[in-house]
C-alpha cells in the first residue's frame, strides 16, 4: 500500500543570494494553489494563504480569530492552546479587541505623529553627529537604526531610555523563532515585572505620556494592571522592533540600488510604501484560527482550522503590483501594501513607522552621500529565525 504524500513544510527558506526576496516557492502557489496545506514548525496543519486579494479578504473577516497572531505557528515549542492574556491588543478579538484599540489609536493619529516629526528629526541628526564623529566606519543597526525608533517609542509611552537593556534583551527573545517555551515565558515574565514597576510609579506619578494617560482615562472602564501590562509590553516591542530592522533593511536595499536613493530624497513618503512593500519584513506572515466554516477564493476552511496569511507574498502578487520583485519607487498606489496587514488588527502605530523610515533615510543619504558597505555584501548575517526579518549588524563607511 503506497503511503499518502507527506503534508509540505510552511516555506520559510529565502533564495541563496536574495536576501530581500521571499521563498520562491510563493510564486509558484500563486499559480497553482494560492491557498493550499502546509504543515507548520508548531506541528499543526495550516492553510497557507498566497494571493494577496485571499490575504485581505481572510484579515478582514471577522469570523478568523487572531487568538494566534503573534506567529505562534513558526515556534516548534509554542502552545496552540494558550490562553490569550487580557490586555494582548494584537490577540484578542471582537469588543474586547476594540475596548483596547479606541483608549490607544488617538495617540497614532496621522495628526499626533506629525507633531512628532521635528522630535524624530533632531533625533535622527544628533545620531548622525554621533555617527559621523566615528574614525569613518561604523555598525549602523547599533549606532542608527536600532536606538532612534528605541528612543521614539520610549518617548512616546513613558519608559525611561536608560531601561534599554532591560526591554531590548527580551523583546529580542520574544520575536525569537528558536527560543523554548521557558526561555519565551522568562523574557516575558521579566518585561512584565518591569512593567508593572513602572505603572505603579505612574499611578503614583504620572506624567504627559501615553502610559500615565491610559492610567488617567481608567474612569468609567478602568484597565487592570495586567491589561495595562500586558498591553504595554505589545507596543513597547513591537514599536521599535519593526522599524529598527526597515531602517536598517532599506539602507541595505538603498546601498545596492544608489538609483533609488535620489527617489528617497525627491519623494520619501512614495519611497518608503515601496520599500514596505518590498521588504515586508513581517516574513513569516500572521497565523488566524477559523471560528465558522467559510471559503477563501475557491478553498473550503472549516471551523477550527488554522490560516497562515502570507504578507511578503501577497506584497510580490502581479495581479496587483506589476513586476514586483523589483523596486520600482515610481510605482502607482504604492499604499496599497499589506506590509501593516489589514483590518480590524492593521499595525496601530504604522503612521508613526512611516515618520521615522521617511526622516531616517532622506537625512542619512542627504547627509552622507558616500556611504557603502564595509564589508562584502555575503558576510553579512541576516534574522532568519526571527518573527521580523532585517540584518543583525551593517558594517558601513564613507568619506
Amino acid at each position: 500500500m503506497t503511503a499518502a504524500p507527506a503534508t509540505p513544510a510552511l516555506p520559510t527558506t529565502r533564495p541563496a543570494g536574495c536576501p530581500f526576496d521571499p521563498p520562491e516557492d510563493y510564486a509558484t502557489r500563486r499559480e497553482t494553489a494560492p491557498t493550499s496545506t502546509v504543515r507548520c514548525p508548531a506541528g499543526m496543519d495550516a492553510h497557507l494563504v498566497t494571493r494577496y486579494a485571499d490575504v485581505r479578504a481572510v484579515l478582514a473577516d471577522r469570523t478568523m480569530s487572531s487568538r494566534g497572531a503573534s506567529s505562534v505557528h513558526v515556534n516548534p515549542d509554542a502552545d496552540l492552546d494558550e490562553e490569550v492574556s487580557p490586555g494582548s491588543i494584537i490577540q484578542l478579538d471582537g469588543a474586547a479587541h476594540s475596548r483596547l484599540r479606541k483608549k490607544v489609536i488617538a495617540e497614532f493619529t496621522v495628526r499626533r505623529v506629525e507633531a512628532m516629526r521635528a522630535y524624530v528629526r533632531d533625533l535622527v541628526e544628533s545620531h548622525l553627529d554621533a555617527m559621523l564623529a566615528k574614525p569613518g566606519r561604523a555598525d549602523l543597526v547599533a549606532d542608527f537604526a536600532l536606538p532612534i525608533p528605541s528612543l521614539v517609542i520610549c518617548e512616546l509611552l513613558g519608559v525611561p531610555y536608560a531601561d534599554r537593556s532591560r526591554f531590548q534583551t527580551q523583546s529580542t527573545t520574544l520575536v525569537s523563532t528558536d527560543a523554548t517555551r521557558e526561555e519565551n515565558q522568562r523574557a516575558y515574565d521579566e518585561l512584565s515585572g518591569y512593567l508593572a514597576e513602572l505603572f505603579t510609579g505612574k499611578q503614583r506619578n504620572p506624567q504627559e505620556d501615553l502610559f500615565s494617560r491610559l492610567i488617567s482615562r481608567g474612569a468609567g472602564d478602568p484597565l487592570t494592571m495586567e491589561e495595562l501590562v500586558v498591553l504595554g509590553l505589545s507596543l513597547l516591542v513591537a514599536g521599535h522592533e519593526t522599524t529598527a530592522n526597515m531602517i536598517a533593511l532599506s539602507t541595505l536595499v538603498l546601498l545596492e540600488h544608489p538609483e533609488g536613493r535620489d527617489a528617497v530624497l525627491a519623494a520619501p513618503e512614495r519611497a518608503v510604501e515601496e520599500l514596505l512593500r518590498y521588504l515586508s519584513v513581517v516574513q513569516f506572515g500572521v497565523l488566524r484560527y477559523a471560528t465558522a466554516d467559510t471559503r477563501v477564493g475557491t478553498r473550503e476552511v472549516r471551523a477550527g482550522e488554522w490560516l497562515v496569511a502570507a504578507l511578503n507574498s501577497a506584497n510580490r502578487d502581479e495581479e496587483v503590483f506589476p513586476r514586483a520583485d523589483e523596486l520600482d519607487f515610481g510605482r502607482e498606489s504604492p499604499r496599497t501594501h499589506v506590509a501593516f496587514g489589514f483590518g480590524a488588527h492593521q499595525c496601530i502605530g504604522q503612521q508613526l513607522a512611516r515618520v521615522e523610515l521617511q526622516e531616517a533615510l532622506t537625512r542619512l543619504f542627504r547627509r552622507v552621500p558616500g556611504l557603502r558597505l564595509a564589508v562584502p555584501r555575503e558576510t553579512l548575517v541576516y534574522k532568519h529565525n526571527t518573527l521580523v526579518y532585517g540584518v543583525r549588524e551593517l558594517p558601513v563607511a564613507w568619506g
